[in-house]
């Protein structure tokens, strides 16, 4: 699973604050051992007849479960059946089911078998049955923020614009509420799933299609078979009006399920999959070891995506036009994530949610993989930096172990620890091990785990088997410890005995001191000599000899330490190592560095040669480094600026370049500006009406209404949004409304709240205020909850308050009544939304 992305940096230290608060008072969950289950029986098939009723949102279902005693003879079986009716519980045998008694809770099945049965025999259970995912009570996590299972979208069709469609969410323990079952992820089980649907529509599921039939009631039966075990977590179902649009992957079917407008771009968003199985299977040495591999689109999804195996499942975010598509396929990291999955958790699976990283940290990892493979050394660095940066940015994830057998709730496991902490583990195990033994350990791994479930210490078995090197001391400090070095690192340099001294202190809370093997590259006279070290004191020094004192010492050469680093170089060794030390991050340092010290003019020289950096992440860290107050700085840059603006092969820098280039007082610049509105991507054409809208307001309201005939999307909706709200254009409220109602939830729509709000603010159609403020609400609404407590005052006081008192104001006839609408949604009244 994919986590998605959903409030911004400033809300997370209100969050982890948040957390520790939940954990005193609920320390009592937190002293309880999270045991692998106990393995009484275990599923072999599961056979499923799957029929929908849409007016009810239930599905109708009747299930066929073979299972067989793990090794201890039993005379009883328990299910995990979540909300459900049960009308008989049998056992099936030639041909015929047989009643047994049964106990049921509402969350289980507590079934009494005919006789007692050994572990050499297997025995079939039929369930008949109605799922109501709808009137279960549920609580979802961060990472998955509802956990009902079965999902209705639009099912009469009562919402305009709004697709139908049925897909389900199986992570963690959800499938249990369509589908009785051991919903543990330590099982593993073949499976059949028939699936009776309109006959308009199309359906998924795991493994191959093996049969369709029409029925005269004007509906289709479709039988999906999966031949190989999975765990029941993977389950998966959708129905909806979908293009298909086929692939192929040495001659295994890959298909695109998308929404029909975005059949033109499917193989523009999701056309590097084949290639992507191609890299994953020669990086693990196995290839794809899957019938077919197909990718859907759900509305409303709960979640970033999902690695259900062969059919995965993605939030909407997915589909872009393809002037989105223009700045970079945004979705494409997740592509490769849920992919990765289908080695690390679908093919081997975590034997319990303790060990989750044995499948996301894996899936986080494969994203720095495959960018360092398709797009550079660069794009790997980034995205490894960025998914780093994500873990540190919560102070909360210090205290937690990767590996964790105390936790509140399961839906705990799906953090930056397990994820973005767990990735950067994997790197840095990489880069000590080196390539070849990584990843040949990768393929003994899941070669001696396959179609099996596994913990932390196989895989430490196989890395240290592969490599020879005994690696409990990096398990147990990375794996089975928590925290992160914060590293302080000095130099000195005595000339006359010719010896530099480097010292690496560590300065993290607690006693805990890291084993941290790493590279120091000592630059002396234009030549580079690379020393391997390890640091495991709380204070280290390690020595070199010169002749000459070194331009630079390196430290964590390349660059792979999860760490809090304070490096106490001078502003020239940055300068040194952004020209001569190769990695993003040496480059990376060295602006961050400059652009606190812009008075300085190595620093200067530093950002003005980073604005033409090989890499377009870097080129746009600069730009946004700039500090134009400094006089020094704006006349220097200006020229880079404008040519970036007009001519940078990246449209994101060019967006960059023209925000800033925005600002200099040259109509010179209206040019490129105007140019810019008319450029392929959101980002350009954004940014050039902002830019515009400060030069020449009625200029921007023209371009804007010629916009706002067009599709709206990307960074063109808050530009446009913000012209309309200034200028009170009565015609932009409903195609900016339905854009807006169209984002899915993510941080790019909280931070257009406020240009939204004041929009509808300036707007006399009452109709179209109710409907942006539904939107508003069903915003807030889908926000998780443990981080509504910080985001509901900023939307019910702020956003949705600022609304109200401009129609207060309003003296038309309809005022009083959109005034009590936004009463009742900042109340949380369900009336009326």
């Amino acid at each position: 699973m994919k986590k998605a992305l959903l409030l911004p940096l400033c809300l997370l230290a209100l969050t982890g604050l948040h957390a520790q608060e939940n954990a005193k008072k609920e320390d009592e969950a937190l002293r309880i051992y999270r045991e692998t289950p106990a393995k009484i029986n275990n599923l072999v098939h599961t056979k499923l007849d799957a029929r929908f009723d849409y007016n009810n949102a239930w599905l109708n279902g009747k299930v066929w479960i073979t299972l067989q005693p793990h090794f201890y003879p039993t005379d009883s079986l328990t299910l995990d059946a979540k909300g459900m009716d049960i009308k008989t519980v049998a056992l099936s045998a030639a041909g015929k089911n047989n009643p047994l008694k049964y106990k049921y809770d509402g969350q289980k099945l507590f079934i009494q078998l005919n006789k007692t049965y050994s572990n050499k025999e297997k025995y079939t259970v039929y369930v008949e049955y109605t799922a109501k995912p709808n009137e279960l009570k549920v609580q979802g996590s961060a990472a998955i923020t509802d956990a009902k299972g079965l999902y209705f979208i639009n099912p009469k069709g009562e919402e305009k614009n709004k697709p139908t469609q049925i897909w389900t969410q199986g992570e963690t323990e959800a499938t249990s509420v369509w589908c009785p079952t051991i919903d543990n992820p330590g099982q593993k089980t073949t499976q059949e799933i028939m699936m009776t649907v309109p006959a308009k529509y199309v359906t998924l599921s795991n493994g191959k299609l093996v049969s369709q039939k029409n029925n005269p009631d004007g509906t289709r039966t479709d039988h999906w078979k999966m031949d190989l075990p999975h765990a029941p977590y993977l389950f998966f179902m959708g129905v909806g009006d979908y293009a298909v649009v086929k692939d192929n992957y040495k001659g295994k079917e890959i298909s695109y399920y998308v929404e029909k407008e975005y059949a033109p771009v499917a193989k523009k968003i999701f056309g590097h999959t084949p290639e992507m199985m191609a890299f994953f299977g020669k990086v693990t040495g196995i290839e794809y070891p899957w019938v077919k591999y197909a990718q859907i689109v759900g509305r409303d999804y709960v979640s970033g995506a999902m690695e259900n195996t062969t059919a995965t499942l993605h939030q909407e975010s997915a589909q872009q036009d393809a002037r989105e598509l223009v700045d970079g396929n945004r979705w494409e990291d997740v592509i490769a994530h849920e992919l990765f999955h289908h080695w690390f958790g679908d093919y081997v699976t975590t034997e319990s949610w303790s060990n989750l990283t044995l499948n996301e940290s894996f899936a986080d990892y494969s994203e720095t993989l495959w960018n360092e493979y398709k797009y550079g050394k660069d794009a790997g660095a980034a995205a490894s930096y960025a998914a780093m940066e994500g873990y540190l940015a919560n102070p909360e994830n210090a205290s937690k172990k990767l590996v964790r057998f105390h936790y509140h709730d399961k839906e705990d496991m799906f953090d930056a620890v397990s994820y973005q902490k767990g990735g950067r583990i994997l790197h840095m195990l990489r880069n000590y091990l080196g390539d070849s033994a990584f990843f040949k350990s990768l393929n003994k791994y899941l070669t001696e785990n396959r179609f099996k479930a596994a913990e932390a210490h196989q895989l430490r078995l196989a890395f240290e088997e592969i490599s020879g090197k005994d690696l409990n001391w990096f398990f147990n400090q990375w794996y089975f410890g928590s925290g992160h070095p914060k590293l302080e690192i000095t130099y000195n340099y005595n000339d006359a005995a010719g010896t530099a001294t480097v010292y690496v202190k560590q300065n993290q809370d607690g006693d805990k001191v890291f084993q941290l093997p790493m590279a120091i590259d000592v630059y002396e006279g234009g030549k580079k000599t690379r020393y391997q070290v390890m640091a495991k004191n709380s204070i280290d020094s390690f020595q070199f000899s010169y002749k000459k004192r070194p331009d630079l010492i390196n430290v964590d050469a390349d660059k792979v330490l999860l760490a809090e680093k304070k490096d106490n170089k001078t502003i020239e060794q940055f300068a040194y190592q952004y020209k001569h030390a190769a990695n993003y991050l040496d480059r990376r340092e060295a602006i961050v560095f400059a652009a606190e010290q812009q008075g300085n003019a190595v620093a200067q020289s530093i950002l003005m040669q980073a604005m033409k950096d090989p890499y377009h992440g870097l080129r746009s860290l600069a730009l946004q480094s700039l500090d134009l107050k400094n006089s020094t700085i704006k006349t220097t840059a200006e020229k880079t600026i404008a040519e970036l603006a007009a001519k940078d092969p990246k449209s994101t820098v060019r967006a960059r370049a023209i925000e800033i280039l925005a600002s200099y007082d040259n109509d010179a610049y209206t040019t490129i500006f105007k140019a810019g509105l008319s450029d392929s991507s959101y980002s350009v054409a954004g940014a050039s009406l902002s830019a515009i809208m400060e030069r020449d307001n009625t200029a921007a309201v023209e371009a804007a209404r010629k916009m706002l005939t067009q599709p709206i999307k990307g960074s063109l909706v808050p530009a446009l949004t913000n012209v309309a709200a200034r200028n009170s254009l009565a015609e932009a409220t409903a195609p900016i409304n339905d854009a807006f109602g169209k984002m899915p939830l993510s941080q790019e729509k909280l931070e257009l709240l406020g240009p939204f709000a004041k929009l509808l603010a300036s707007s006399t159609d009452a109709a179209q205020v109710k409907s942006g403020v539904s939107h508003i609400v069903k915003f807030r609404e889908g926000i998780p909850a443990q981080y509504r407590t910080q985001i509901d005052p900023y939307i019910n006081n702020m956003i949705l308050q600022s609304i109200q008192q401009a129609w207060q104001k309003n003296t038309s006839t309809e005022a009083a009544a959109v005034v009590e609408f936004i009463k009742a949604a900042r109340s949380g009244e369900k009336k009326g939304f």
